[in-house]
């Protein structure tokens, strides 16, 4: 195991982490908030501690096995999660503990978008925009962004690439080279960044919170710079353009690369999964809103629709924005997104959750299985866009399955046992475990009011959704440590 070469990156990454300081104290210092001394000590201590582990190891040149990958891929995300909370602890106002601050710095890169904080309109400006930057740089992925400068270190970027990216199919790459790819996807993800702001701030948000807004929308985060989420503005208009944009943002970005360097819309209509993401969430769309309409939740139909179809959009695709509070809506309809929010988005997309192409290889399964019942000695293979999948992704789609069912199980039945009601409890651990956010119950507004182990343990919950579960588990196995 290459113990220095994981040393080496994980301090170049804390050290470039006092970079992301500096956008929120100047933002701190336009609004005049007071709070830049925070972030520029904040920067400082990550400058000098990231230092310290490098430079002893900086002149490692061994190359990565991919075992080494994952465990850089996970202690990077626990390091940059660690020292992305010493902001929140440095606050005064509010005043947080180091597990509250912990779990709204792993809420923020994770893209989860579940918040303990109470009251978000009054945090100070600085503070608001470093909670939606945390979302932002999560969104991708910090490993892919640091696949991009990783050759600056003279190591190979594959084994972080497969180690991090969401999905079962990683050895697709988009360009001949990583490096490349990462910047590529990086590239994209940047333009649609940018053409959210613009459409922000044209549908009427101010700048600050058109960019807040674009950064959680386009990592599917779902933090906030108001209390009340999107339903702090009352527009339809703003509620139209979040949909168009979620929607983006939970597409394989691979198809935005292909759609971009062929100039063509082409790719978008031949990809499989797209067409049953989009299904699935007209099928869902449909349902909540004659659910929303026949229980009076709202007075009029397409009231019911437009609420309804948000929500379905935002909770497919782990965003978490609210234009209600649907945690007391009628019973069927809260289920009903809780359950969509298992689904996720597609792919190699910035949402959260089992994603729509497993969703598919496993519906696929299931129909051969019931077919050789018929005809037992048949060969039938699964297949996915008229091509026979791999027997190896199959068996990582089922041990994925398996494991996140019962990783949702464990940490359901662990909640219920440090005090929390059932409808909390398995609420709270499908919105962390799919990145999604809002739960019901007592988690329905924010997760302030729940204790601090069952904090700890929907923090695990947000990084085994984030890293997809076998990079986080393979580090508990024996023989990982061998050889």
């Amino acid at each position: 195991m290459g113990f220095g070469n994981v040393q080496r990156v994980i301090g170049f990454l804390i050290a470039v982490s006092s970079l992301t300081m500096l956008p929120p104290a100047l933002v701190s210092l336009y609004y005049g908030d007071g709070t830049h001394a925070l972030f520029l000590d904040s920067a400082t201590i990550f400058l000098l501690v990231g230092m310290l582990i490098f430079l002893p190891v900086r002149h490692q040149k061994r190359e990565l096995r991919l075992r080494d990958g994952f465990l850089i891929v996970t202690c990077s995300w626990l390091a940059v999660v660690l020292v992305g909370a010493l902001p929140f602890l440095l606050l005064t106002s509010p005043d947080l503990s180091f597990v509250d601050a912990v779990f709204e710095s792993m809420s923020g890169f994770t893209t989860t978008g579940a918040t303990i904080i109470t009251n978000v309109d009054a945090l100070p400006r600085a503070v608001l925009y470093y909670r939606m930057q945390t979302q932002w740089l999560g969104g991708m992925g910090i490993i892919v962004l640091a696949v991009a400068i990783l050759p600056m270190l003279r190591i190979g970027g594959m084994q972080l690439f497969r180690a991090e990216t969401p999905g079962p199919m990683k050895d697709a790459k988009l360009t001949p080279r990583i490096t490349e790819t990462a910047k590529a996807l990086w590239l994209i993800y940047l333009g649609i960044t940018i053409a959210c702001i613009v459409a922000y701030d044209m549908g009427g948000m101010d700048l600050f919170d058109a960019v807040g807004h674009a950064f959680a929308t386009v990592a599917t985060g779902g933090f906030s710079t108001h209390n009340e989420s999107m339903a702090y503005w009352n527009s339809p208009t703003l509620e139209a353009i979040a949909v168009f944009f979620m929607f983006i943002a939970g597409i394989n970005f691979s198809l935005h690369f292909i759609a971009w360097r062929r100039a063509s819309m082409q790719s978008y209509f031949k990809d499989s999964e797209l067409r049953v993401y989009t299904s699935l969430l007209a099928v869902f769309t449909i349902l909540a809103t004659f659910a929303l309409y026949l229980t009076n939740t709202f007075d009029s139909f397409g009231a019911s629709f437009r609420h309804g179809a948000f929500h379905v959009v935002s909770v497919m695709t782990t965003t978490g924005f609210t234009t209600d509070p649907f945690y007391i809506w009628p019973s069927f309809v809260p289920l009903l997104l809780i359950f969509v929010a298992f689904i996720g988005g597609c792919a190699g997309s910035t949402a959260g959750g089992m994603k729509v192409i497993r969703i598919i290889l496993l519906h696929h399964q299931a129909l051969r299985e019931v077919r050789r019942l018929i005809h037992p000695n048949a060969v039938i293979p699964v297949k996915y866009e008229g091509r026979s999948t791999s027997p190896t992704i199959m068996d990582a789609v089922w041990g994925f399955f398996f494991l996140f069912i019962a990783s949702f199980a464990i940490m359901t039945m662990l909640l219920t046992a440090t005090g929390l009601d059932m409808v909390t409890s398995y609420s709270a651990v499908v919105a962390c475990i799919s990145n999604m956010g809002p739960a019901l119950g007592d988690a329905g507004l924010h997760y302030a009011a729940l204790n601090d182990p069952a904090k700890v343990i929907l923090c695990v919950a947000m990084l085994l959704g984030r890293l997809e579960i076998y990079t986080l588990l393979v580090l508990l196995l024996p023989e990982f440590w061998h050889a």
